[in-house]
């Protein structure tokens, strides 16, 4: 074996066979440079319509198009070579039924070589999720808290408590029974969480759930500190980044404007130094 050869992919029988083992970690990721800083540390990247408003300023994730996520999804490709590319479906791409969804997951993967596509939705998702398995698409199912339904749920509201449970729960048995290989369960109760866990053969991928789920994601704008437009409670942050580039945008300015940048080591002489050096 040649020394420099390459650790395959990850793929969707890798995720779910870490079901009950070892902690699956995923980030969102929408640029090359991001997913390159990702491809050692994760098992799955994920190119999410958070992308609109994290990088494109929108109230929510009701606007991304397929256009947007196909370019990012793109950029995102280029930075890997490890881990698992997983490309959400934009709102309005796959609720119409399970023709329009396998249109568009197909797109999606043809045109940035995702591996597998993610989409919202339970018991009302299953033929969809079903339609797709059947046809080479591997899907990863999301439940509790779809950001793509706010308008219906009211809002950003954690899903699941009291007799709403069994509604998430029954979301995600019906996910897995149609074949997905994994699930995420957003803002959901830390024990129903667990308890969906303990239910469903497949992974469960929490943000927002329980430490006890099978792997963990968050939108890595949010964990760096470069969004902070909100911070949601289920956030922990890694860095600030977002405050240092201000204040590095800040410095930067002040000495442009006191003209103290650029400086002699940043600015080219009339002629290039000689290459020859005197022997005196």
């Amino acid at each position: 074996m040649s020394a420099n050869t390459q650790t395959p992919a990850i793929t969707a029988g890798d995720i779910l066979a870490l079901k009950g083992k070892q902690p699956i970690v995923s980030l969102t990721a929408y640029t090359t440079p991001m997913a390159q800083m990702m491809d050692a540390h994760c098992d799955f990247v994920l190119v999410g319509d958070s992308v609109g408003m994290v990088l494109h300023g929108l109230p929510s994730t009701l606007g991304v198009t397929m256009e947007m996520m196909i370019l990012h999804g793109q950029a995102v490709a280029r930075g890997l070579s490890r881990a698992m590319l997983v490309i959400d479906m934009p709102f309005g791409s796959y609720e119409e039924g399970p023709e329009q969804a396998f249109r568009n997951a197909a797109r999606l993967m043809r045109e940035t070589g995702a591996a597998a596509v993610k989409l919202e939705g339970g018991v009302e998702m299953a033929s969809t999720i079903r339609f797709l398995v059947a046809r080479g698409i591997p899907v990863m199912g999301h439940v509790g808290l779809t950001p793509q339904s706010i308008n219906t749920l009211g809002g950003y509201k954690v899903q699941g408590r009291a007799e709403g449970g069994a509604q998430v729960l029954d979301g995600a048995r019906a996910v897995a029974e149609a074949g997905a290989f994994a699930v995420v369960l957003e803002k959901v109760p830390q024990v129903l969480a667990d308890e969906i866990t303990a239910a469903v053969p497949i992974p469960t991928i929490g943000i927002g759930a329980s430490a006890g789920c099978d792997g963990q994601v968050l939108v890595v704008d949010d964990m760096l500190g470069l969004f902070t437009a909100f911070k949601p409670k289920f956030v922990k942050r890694y860095g600030d980044l977002g405050v240092q580039a201000e204040a590095a945008i800040a410095e930067y300015a002040a000495e442009v404007r006191a003209r103290l940048f650029p400086a002699a080591e940043h600015v080219f002489a009339d002629q290039a130094p000689s290459k020859t050096s005197s022997k005196d």
